[in-house]
């Protein structure tokens, strides 16, 4: 399941625990292979399906959850007369296909309202065409009963050295968690950033994806075999000790023409460990930081700014930035806060759409 698709699933096992909202939902349970396709099949029968389940049902709001299913409000809106409003994540916006770009402002008029899960999202949504007064940024929520156990961060690094065969005496643990895409700026922080860190670390990079390979290949020949591991996929067991034995959280993403970064729930599933962040200040990351209080954001490409605020969080800040972390994520980012807006605004929605009608 993706970053999406989890989030989706959260929101509606939230609003479901809600007495006053009765959901219906219509979910498409595949594998990942053929995704595409299944995808365009789902959604043409969902084309002729959705207006007999909306008068049989008779809901006040429709939520799709990306602009990929809010296509269908296109398709739609002259056999619903029931409000449409759509999550998007940033990759779902931007995403660089030709017809599907021209098709974007299309789905945009069609809809009563946009919830983009990032400021930066919502603007990208403007350039292809929303109303500004269409769109809402609202935050992606966490599943803090995901994070129960993790362990405390002495064994959080114990077993990190014990799963990966590195001795962390006397050397920080730096971290990135993520698919490896170009945005994720991965090759750069390592090329550019790392040797000018002047504190003893180990980066420990999780996660798979296209630019696994090649960034294995920098490691090699820079010879940072022993600064850098490369480990792949983990399963969530070792993720949780991977977030709890960090010391610092690594976000160096770059802009990538027709990607973006929408949110980056991994920056909070650190934090909810005690890990503090350091992040390139860019796209939805801008919405996730708070500069102090549960990271720091530096401008893009700013090699000598990210690395000076690695030591210097390392040499002054790391006990007091873990404790703060931690609790600027449970102040602000639980679903039950989070689903509470989403309430608000779709309310909202069918109130306008009354006043309209």
């Amino acid at each position: 399941m993706g970053g999406m698709q989890r989030v989706s699933m959260q929101l509606i096992d939230e609003l479901s625990t809600r007495e006053d909202i009765e959901i219906k939902t219509i979910i498409q349970h595949s594998p990942w292979k053929g995704i595409e396709v299944k995808t365009a099949f789902f959604l043409t029968k969902l084309v002729f399906k959705l207006p007999k389940i909306v008068k049989e049902f008779k809901p006040d709001v429709i939520l799709f959850s990306s602009m990929v299913t809010a296509s269908l409000a296109k398709f739609c809106r002259n056999k619903i007369d029931v409000p449409m409003v759509t999550i998007n994540h940033g990759h779902d916006v931007k995403l660089s296909i030709g017809i599907y770009q021209n098709f974007v402002p299309k789905v945009f008029e069609a809809l009563d309202g946009v919830i983009s899960v990032s400021e930066a999202t919502r603007q990208e949504c403007i350039k292809r065409g929303m109303s500004p007064e269409k769109g809402v940024a609202l935050p992606n929520g966490f599943d803090m009963s995901d994070f129960k156990d993790v362990p405390d961060k002495a064994e959080g690094r114990k077993e990190i050295e014990e799963a990966f065969s590195v001795d962390l005496s006397g050397k920080s643990l730096l971290l990135t968690v993520g698919r490896q895409v170009k945005r994720k700026g991965h090759d750069w922080f390592i090329t550019e950033v790392l040797p000018k860190i002047k504190s003893e670390v180990v980066y420990l990079v999780i996660g798979a994806g296209p630019e696994h390979d090649r960034l294995k290949e920098i490691v090699n020949t820079s010879n940072l075999q022993d600064k850098v591991l490369m480990v792949g996929k983990q399963p969530d067991e070792v993720l949780k000790n991977a977030y709890a034995g960090a010391d610092i959280f690594i976000m160096p993403n770059i802009p990538i023409p027709g990607d973006m970064e929408g949110f980056g729930i991994v920056l909070l599933e650190a934090n909810l460990a005690g890990t503090p962040a350091v992040a390139a200040d860019l796209e939805g990351i801008k919405d996730v930081i708070e500069n102090g209080k549960n990271g720091f954001k530096i401008a893009v490409r700013d090699a000598e700014n990210f690395s000076g605020q690695i030591d210097s969080l390392i040499e002054n800040d790391l006990e007091e930035m873990s404790t703060s972390s931690r609790k600027y994520v449970l102040e602000n980012f639980t679903w039950n806060k989070v689903a509470q807006q989403y309430i608000s605004y779709l309310k909202e929605i069918v109130e306008n759409k009354k006043t309209l009608d």
